[in-house]
Parts: C-alpha cells; structure tokens; sequence
C-alpha cells in the first residue's frame, strides 16, 4: 500500500469513528460571526491589553492547514475565503475530551471555533477557543506543506487543492470575478442592455471558426454549439435594441495552447449609430477603466512588459504593420497578388496558390507582426477576404471597417462597423459557402434568417467581441489561459 493510501485509510477508520460515536458525522449547524480578513482588518491595530479588556466574542470555521502542540494546549491555522485565522486551544479551556479529539484531527480537517480574540507573545491576532468543532473530516490529506501543489497538470485538474494550496491562483479568481462585475457596471452605466442568446445554433455563424456538433434527440435534430452569438445579437439590433451586450461562453473546435482553450468567454456588444472609430475609443475607456478599478493603476506589469494604459493606444493599418516589420517588403508588393506571391517564394515561406492577396496579408501578419505589438495597439483595415461580416470601407472596398486590438503580442478584442447591407451580405455568405465546400472547415454557412433580418433594415452598427480570458491573463500576469480558467480542458486521465 503507498504512503498516500495508507493516510487515506487511517482517516476513513477515524471517519468511521466519528460515524459510531455521532449520530451526525458532517453537522451542518455552526454559523461563523466574522471571516479572518474582517478580523485582521478590524482588530489587527489593537493592542494585547485593549484586546483582553474588550473580550470581543467570534466564531470562526475554515480549513485546519497546520497544527502545533505541546503539552495541555496547542494552536491551530484556519484558512478561509478571505484569509487565515490562528486558533489557540488549550485543555482547560475545551475540555478533555474535545482536546483529545483535536490532537487526532487531520490537517486539511474543516473546523468551527468559538471564542475570544487575544494576541500571542509574537503579537499575532488569535482566536482563544472554548467551544471546539470538526465540522467536515477529509479523507484525502492535502500536499506537503513547504512545496504545495506544484505540478501545473495536476493544478489544472485538481484545481479544488491549488485553491486550497496556493493563494496566488486563488487571488486570480477572484481578480477574474472583480474584472467581469466591472464590465458590467461598466456598460450598463453607458446604457447597454444585458441580454442572452443561444448556445445551441441550427446553423453556426458570427464567426469563420469550426463548430462543435451536437444532436436533439427529440427533434432528431443536428444542432452546433455557438461560435459566437454575433448574428443573434445583430438580430436584436434590427428589433429595436439599439446598444447590447452579453457576456457569453463560446466554442470552437480548434487546437489548445497557452492562449486557446475550445470554450472560452467574450464580452460582445453592439451599438447602434456609431462605427468603429467609436468603439476603439470606448475600448480605450473600458480597458483603463478597469485597470484602474481592479488593479488601482493604468500600468500592469505582463511577463516583464510594462503596460501602459493610460497613454492613447496606438492605431495603424494591418499593411503598414506588414510593410513596417516584414523583411524587404514594399507597400508595392502588398498591392500586388503576383509580386507577394513571389516574395513567399523568395523567404521561403509555404502558401496556397489559390490564397488571396489579403490572405497573405494576414499570413505576413501573423509570422512577422502580432508578437511584436507589446503595447495597446489597434490594428486597422483588415482586407475583406478574411472579414466577411464586416463593412466595407468607403475609401478601399479591398479593405473593412475593422480593427483588432493587440496587448504583448495577443489579440485581445475584434470589432468593425457592421455590414448592414443585406445583398451584400447574402453575397459575402455564398463566398462561405464556397470555401466551406471546398474543404475548409472554418468558413461560414448561409444563415437565410440573418439576411431576412437585414432585409428589414439595420441601422448603421458597430460591434466588438472581447476575450475574457486573454484580458483576465494580462491583468493577472498569466502566461497561459489554464492558469485563468478554472476548469481547463484536459484529456481524460
């Protein structure tokens, strides 16, 4: 039997104890009167003889993580949600009986104290028990003290003990929870109406992006998890809704890496009677907003970059970036499909004779660009080829009305002045259509219905998705989205 099982077993015998001697082994009864962090906050700045002549009453109950003994007393750490709280038990003060029960409880047992605050000779706040309680007994025992939950693969599938374990992943939540409230606040304050969507589609749309399939066994019905709920929310647009957003679990059946996960969250909006200069400004707003709402300053620190959101994010065109970071590459040669196409051949790198000129755009931009853009930096006019519900720009329709905006070398959000002309748009889908039968699995499908509602007029709209996730990595300096997921995908084990 190995150590570990060995542990288990001792503490299913003292479970089964528990279970002989009560006539309730997991009581549910014990109501606390503070969490540690109220306490620290409230009573850290007392002294020991103001403490003892205030005798103020607590209850407290968390997660025993470590245990002293010696002799007639002992002191035990109880961690909570907001905090750890020490515990001093003493036999005169508990009794025998409940003395001798906790010199053989577990650590990583829950506990219920109730008592008296005081202050220990190293001056550290401290609850002086009277009344003693295992509220739940673990059968499993918690990793090694001084090393914790160190194995990322076993974090990411434990995630129950890295929380348990490791205080700065759980800081990460939590800064997760705070960035999602502020959102919200956020847009409700400019007058955006939250709304839901589907998650299961007939048809998948709103984004070039290989869908999940699942099936409706009463409807005997192939339906598709939403890649986005773009087409849905452009719909409300039409109905009358003139600023929405919501904020959304998506899923696409691509590949995982440190900034792709298949489900992932977006914040997506749309606002009616702007464009998509408006959006980049309100992102500007929003992405200041929260850095200085959550993290209390306009500069955060991502893997040793200093980010900085209180300056004017930057603004150029996809081509100028290419032109700009592309070895010997001309503006001349972005203009012309034959000339790039020989400039692939000559750096040696593969490509489909059958791609478009924007296509090698966003291929040159991809190998050369993207990792270079540490500092906010909007990238603008993406070629329409790779846009098909964006909205043509007036100056060039090779190009669209569509930004992507860019933070140490990750795409963080998407947006563009909507297509809102119906034929256009039925036009652009058959386009889809083509390369969906032509093998490629990422292009979109004709979504009849979506026509039929631009055909009863959408005003001029801008929308924007942004990636929860990759916002929540920057602001908490995480190197992968597991580390900001709570439960990331694994293979089964």
């Amino acid at each position: 039997m190995s150590e570990e099982n060995k542990l288990i077993a001792e503490r299913r015998q003292k479970l089964q104890q528990i279970r002989d001697n009560q006539d309730v082994a997991f009581p549910n009864q014990f109501r606390r009167s503070h969490v540690a962090a109220q306490l620290h906050s409230q009573y850290d700045n007392l002294d020991k003889d103001t403490l003892a002549e205030k005798a103020i009453p607590v209850k407290v109950v968390g997660r025993m993580m470590s245990r002293r003994l010696f002799g007639k007393g002992g002191f035990a750490v109880l961690r909570d949600v907001s905090g750890d709280i020490q515990l001093f038990v003493q036999l005169n003060g508990v009794g025998e009986d409940t003395f001798a029960d906790f010199k053989g409880w577990d650590i990583g047992d829950i506990i219920a104290g109730e008592g008296v605050l005081f202050k220990t000779k190293t001056n550290e706040l401290s609850v002086k028990v009277d009344t003693l309680q295992l509220v739940t007994k673990s059968l499993r025992p918690l990793p090694e003290k001084f090393h914790g939950l160190s194995d990322q693969e076993t974090r990411y599938r434990q995630r129950y003990v890295d929380l348990i374990m490791n205080a700065d992943s759980a800081q990460v939540f939590k800064t997760r929870s705070a960035i999602m409230s502020e959102i919200r606040r956020f847009m409700e304050q400019r007058e955006f109406l939250e709304v839901e969507t589907p998650m299961m589609h007939v048809i998948p749309g709103g984004a070039t992006a290989k869908p999940f399939t699942t099936h409706h066994n009463a409807l005997d019905l192939e339906l598709y998890l939403r890649v986005a709920p773009e087409l849905f929310l452009k719909r409300l647009v039409v109905g009358g809704f003139e600023k929405v957003f919501e904020i959304n679990r998506n899923f696409r059946n691509e590949g995982v890496s440190t900034k792709h996960n298949p489900e992932f969250t977006m914040m997506e909006f749309y606002w009616a009677y702007s464009d998509y200069h408006e959006l980049m400004d309100l992102t500007e707003e929003l992405f200041r907003h929260l850095a200085q709402k959550v993290l209390g300053s306009p500069h955060i620190n991502y893997q040793g970059h200093d980010i900085d959101f209180g300056q004017a994010f930057a603004r150029e065109t996809m081509t100028d970036l290419v032109v700009k970071h592309s070895p010997d590459l001309t503006s001349e040669k972005c203009n012309n499909l034959s000339l790039l196409q020989e400039y692939f051949t000559q750096k040696g790198i593969g490509y489909d004779k059958k791609a478009s000129k924007g296509h090698l755009i966003a291929e040159l931009f991809d190998i050369y660009v993207e990792d270079k853009l540490i500092q906010p930096t909007f990238v603008t006019q993406y070629p329409i080829e790779i846009s098909p519900l964006s909205r043509r720009s007036d100056d060039n329709p090779e190009l669209t009305d569509r930004f992507e905006l860019f933070i140490s070398g990750h795409e963080i959000a998407n947006g563009f002045s909507e297509l809102n002309d119906p034929e256009d748009q039925a036009e652009r889908f058959r386009q889809q259509v083509a390369h969906l039968e032509a093998g490629d699995d990422e292009a979109m499908h004709f979504d009849q219905d979506y026509v039929r509602a631009l055909e009863y007029g959408m005003p001029p709209t801008a929308g924007e998705g942004i990636g929860i996730d990759r916002l929540v990595m920057l602001f908490t300096d995480s190197a992968s989205i597991r580390d900001v997921l709570l439960f990331p995908y694994m293979k089964p084990e």
